[in-house]
């Protein structure tokens, strides 16, 4: 009876055999059919080595996009609509730079052609706020965003008359005028309204505003602790001399990160000039006892302003170590003496100097600091004139301080210009996290780039040149550089920005 049972069911259950098989044998064509099509990307970049700080990843990989975002890291081929062959070249993450002084067209697009997909103005900051980021909407190359000014908001409620004011050294108020406990509320006020409307933090130009008292700044930076943003602070001091060093400067922000605030120094080697070897220690301390601190440096050894600044205000040449020589008049390059430095001082207090302040092995310290980021702090170069920073700060890194004289790896430098910077403003912007690594669902933010080739061309004498070796840049997956050229057109840059409060 059983034997027979067996014999009756056996067709039966070959049948549910066949037809599971042929269903899943269906099945799997429908998937590999929707896989086919889920291959199909909008642009794949080929064969390139894919550098990833994040991951460490550093292979040739084929990548593919879709949508803006990274879709897909191949070591097999990809299908794409557009397929662009990089055989040779290195794929990284998008170059981000928080201290980009100037967001017009022509300064942007020497910006893209150095390798910078996201420019953030965190320093100096903006005001109003919501006014700037309307004024940059769908018109930018590249990524943006700001921070709150403080200066602008010494602007508003010091001067009496903020609209006259062409330039910031056509008064002093603003800069000089020590707030009282009322105006101090006032200016937190303001920077709570830029906060609100979305700015990325605070920016601070405290050695421009030698009025703004300690416990001015410190009120500003909890007005950022409690939003949880970072302050960018251009320190009191650039100083070799006590009282008023460079040092105290670096005590005061170690000072203000201890009761909890979130601190960033500008520009180290630049404010920290000679005294740059105690400051990275000081600054290490501060880190292992899990301070809130970060700082960046540029790769040059002269910085800029202008020079109506309080930086020079009488005895700056006892404060820098340097003399009236080593100041250049940026639009015809012309070194000045004590003569010309007065003049211009008194009759164009808005023009941009030049000043040669640094020692170069200072610079390295600083380039070579596992924490230090890169960031350029470059201003216009809409007239042709200004400091090559603003040009071919990043391209300098990778042809002269990594390839030339070796003192970076390419991943270091990689990872200064990328994964640093967007780490810092992930807290404020949790989209940064999308931002500065190779992943798949990151942001297609990417700078392929030439490592035998790759250089800065722009000069002191002449910094409008664009960097070479960088020909290619996708700003969320679009193409902005394409064969070393700025594509016509291009505008994908979009605003980082802080939720609106409404």
């Amino acid at each position: 009876m059983n034997v027979v049972t067996t014999r009756l069911r056996a067709p039966s259950m070959c049948r549910r055999l066949l037809l599971a098989l042929a269903v899943g044998c269906s099945l799997s064509l429908l998937a590999a059919a929707h896989l086919h099509a889920a291959e199909m990307y909008s642009l794949v970049l080929a064969n390139g080595r894919v550098m990833d700080p994040e991951s460490g990843l550093d292979e040739v990989r084929n990548i593919g996009i879709v949508g803006g975002r990274i879709a897909a890291i191949s070591e097999g081929s990809l299908e794409g609509e557009q397929v662009l062959d990089v055989s040779g070249l290195v794929v990284a993450p998008g170059f981000i730079d928080l201290h980009a002084h100037a967001h017009d067209a022509i300064t942007h697009g020497f910006l893209a052609r150095d390798g910078v997909t996201t420019a953030l103005e965190m320093e100096g900051g903006v005001l109003p706020v919501g006014e700037w980021y309307a004024e940059h909407e769908g018109t930018s190359r590249i990524n943006f965003g700001a921070a709150v000014s403080h200066p602008g908001a010494r602007v508003e409620v010091l001067e009496p008359d903020p609209d006259a004011l062409v330039g910031l050294g056509d008064s002093t108020h603003w800069s000089h005028d020590v707030a009282d406990a009322g105006q101090i509320e006032a200016i937190v006020d303001v920077i709570r309204q830029g906060l609100g409307e979305g700015a990325l933090g605070i920016g601070f130009g405290i050695q421009y505003t030698p009025g703004a008292s300690r416990d001015e700044i410190w009120r500003v930076y909890q007005a950022g602790a409690e939003e949880s943003v970072t302050g960018f602070a251009h320190v009191r001091f650039a100083s070799m001399s006590e009282p008023g060093s460079s040092v105290e400067s670096m005590e005061e922000m170690i000072a203000i990160a201890a009761t909890g605030a979130s601190v960033h120094m500008c520009h180290i080697a630049s404010t920290g000039l000679g005294k740059v070897p105690i400051m990275l220690e000081m600054f290490d301390a501060a880190r292992a006892m899990g301070l809130d601190i970060s700082t960046e440096v540029y790769p040059y050894t002269a910085s800029s302003s202008f020079i109506g600044a309080a930086i020079f205000d009488p005895g700056w040449r006892g404060r820098l170590g340097r003399d009236y020589g080593d100041i250049v008049w940026a639009a015809t390059n012309e070194p000045l003496t004590e003569e010309t430095f007065n003049r211009y001082r008194e009759e164009e207090p808005n023009g941009t100097i030049v000043a040669h302040v640094m020692d170069e092995e200072n610079v390295i310290a600083a380039l070579q600091h596992p924490d230090v980021m890169i960031a350029a702090d470059g201003g216009s170069l809409a007239d042709g004139h200004g400091h090559p920073r603003s040009a071919g700060s990043h391209a300098r890194v990778l042809g002269v301080y990594v390839r030339e004289m070796g003192v970076l790896t390419l991943m270091d430098a990689i990872r200064k210009m990328t994964l640093l910077p967007a780490r810092r403003m992930e807290t404020a912007v949790p989209s940064m996290a999308d931002k500065g690594r190779i992943r798949v669902g990151a942001d297609a933010d990417l700078t392929i780039f030439d490592p035998e080739t790759v250089i800065d061309n722009a000069t002191f004498e002449n910094p409008a040149l664009p960097s070479t070796g960088i020909p290619y840049i996708l700003v969320g997956g679009t193409l902005v550089v394409a064969n070393s050229e700025l594509v016509e057109g291009a505008l994908p840059g979009r605003p980082v920005r802080r939720e609106i409060k409404q």
